[in-house]
């Protein structure tokens, strides 16, 4: 296709920050009413290319085509207007604000008179051009996710011709159903002549419903491949520059007389109902189950986040009752969270604060903390495990998801725990990261700790545990072992309540 002939073209592109050399000769074609799929790890420098694409980085090297021409984006705004949308990773809307309120937000009126009907009105057909089935007049902060983030797509549209439209994870947080139907309207709009440009980590979407895959590494461009000519492992492979394996796993490791380092009993609350389980030294326990089965809630009980929650917990053969997390913590019980930045790092301190943080009284003489141990032990983990950082010193937002989930880790191995409770803790992380974490947890059980893995990731379920306890409504249907286990068998159990709902 000639140049001319493109919707988008980025050659040579170059941005560096203090410190940071984040993109190098990258590039980028975009074809009128194509799916095209940027992949890459985290650091790879997707996020910048899509903010220079946008106006959010006026400043770069190299050059930017839009239809057919240079273009000088200095704002968000300029892009918009010109015809390019984005949709954030991490919903970008105010919750206490109506539906209609948020899709025309700062675009109420072209008068000084704002009109509620008028508002709702125009958000009405916006609504149902897109088939949302929302009321505009909802608070958002009541919508689901995937509704949410149907009416963030909406609201990226409705600006002056949308043309291009850029999706970051748009699925990271959706159920199963949700992202069906979010991929049935990304296939609508490249029917209607919008291009999309769509960042994603989860390789079946991108086979499904992407035309071409361009793939960065270390902020240079490596490829771009035709998607229905090449495999994931191509894909992978280029990404990471190595090959990637995510076989089942075959049989468990633990001893089947491996001590019983915790058990669970009759543990219930409003989402919970009557879930028991045990976990042995060295094990990793999976919960499967669909997002709402209850996992993340039953997790929170054990770790005594949930004050409601009521069972009861042992720790080596000891009863314990947990009122709050830091008592489990006592008791050598650490609690990843699936949302790291609202609950497992403060984003504005460094990385250093952050490891050090539930370790303050071993690295403290009285009221003094010792700096100098803090950074000294940071820089262990750092080193031990790859996290990619200027130094211990660097902010921890604006270190890559990955890099980020690492320092939760970190954190929590410096406070040397000996249950670690992982909550979908390669969700937005790519692979390569991904497979690095998949090699820590093994590591860990190998050293005689415990994990307990909450994922909607079947194959990371297969892949790590040796034992899959399933949920469904609140409720534990089944335990698999991992020889037995298939994830046609865990969706049985993952649906066995609605599925005798129906009959």
């Amino acid at each position: 296709m000639k140049p001319e002939e493109l919707r988008l073209r980025m050659e040579g592109i170059s941005k560096s920050f203090p410190g940071v050399q984040a993109l190098k000769n990258a590039r980028l074609e975009l074809r009128p009413g194509e799916v095209h799929a940027l992949v890459g790890e985290n650091g790879a420098g997707k996020s910048t290319l899509v903010k220079i694409m946008t106006g959010i980085y006026p400043d770069f090297g190299g050059s930017y085509e839009y239809l057919g021409k240079p273009v000088d984006f200095r704002s968000i705004s300029d892009a918009q207007q010109a015809g390019i949308s984005i949709v954030h990773q991490e919903l970008n809307m105010m919750s206490d604000l109506t539906v209609a309120q948020n899709i025309f937000i700062g675009r109420e009126s072209s008068s000084f008179r704002i009109s509620d009907r008028d508002l709702n009105r125009r958000a009405q057909a916006l609504i149902d051009e897109f088939e949302i089935g929302v009321d505009p007049r909802a608070l958002l902060r009541d919508l689901s996710v995937g509704k949410a983030q149907m009416v963030e797509i909406a609201r990226a549209m409705s600006f002056t011709e949308t043309k291009v439209l850029i999706l970051d994870e748009p699925s990271a947080a959706l159920s199963e159903g949700e992202t069906i139907e979010l991929l049935a309207k990304i296939d609508q709009m490249r029917a209607n002549g919008v291009s999309v440009v769509y960042i994603s980590h989860r390789m079946n979407e991108i086979m499904q419903i992407t035309d071409r895959v361009t793939v960065l590494r270390d902020g240079e461009y490596i490829d771009t491949l035709e998607t229905a000519s090449c495999t994931v492992d191509e894909i992978i492979e280029r990404m990471v520059g190595r090959r990637v394996t995510n076989l089942q796993k075959e049989r468990s490791e633990v001893p089947v007389d491996a001590e019983v380092v915790l058990r669970a009993e009759h543990l219930s609350s409003a989402s919970v109902n009557d879930v028991s389980f045990e976990l042995r030294k060295g094990e990793i326990l999976g919960f499967a189950g669909l997002i709402g089965a209850g996992r993340t809630e039953t997790m929170q009980i054990l770790c005594g986040a949930d004050p409601w929650g009521t069972g009861t917990v042992e720790v080596h053969g000891k009863p314990l009752h947990f009122s709050h997390p830091k008592e489990a913590i006592e008791a050598g019980i650490a609690y990843l969270s699936e949302d790291r930045k609202r609950y497992g790092l403060v984003l504005g301190l460094s990385v250093t604060d952050n490891t050090v943080l539930p370790s303050y009284d071993a690295l403290s003489t009285g009221l003094v903390v010792r700096e100098a141990e803090c950074r000294k032990a940071t820089q262990h983990y750092v080193d031990a495990m790859r996290i990619k950082t200027p130094s211990v010193g660097q902010i921890v937002k604006n270190l890559s998801g990955g890099n980020q989930q690492k320092v939760v880790l970190a954190k929590w191995l410096l406070r040397d725990v000996e249950i670690l409770i992982f909550d979908e803790p390669t969700r937005g992380i790519d692979i390569g990261a991904r497979s690095e974490i998949y090699e820590m947890m093994r590591g860990l059980t190998a050293q005689g700790k415990s994990i307990i893995l909450v994922s909607s990731d079947l194959n990371e379920i297969l892949h790590l545990c040796d034992r899959i306890v399933v949920m469904c409504e609140g409720q534990a249907t089944g335990e698999l072992a991992i020889a037995e286990a298939t994830q046609v068998k865990i969706m049985e159990l993952a649906t066995q309540h609605q599925a005798k709902e129906q009959s």
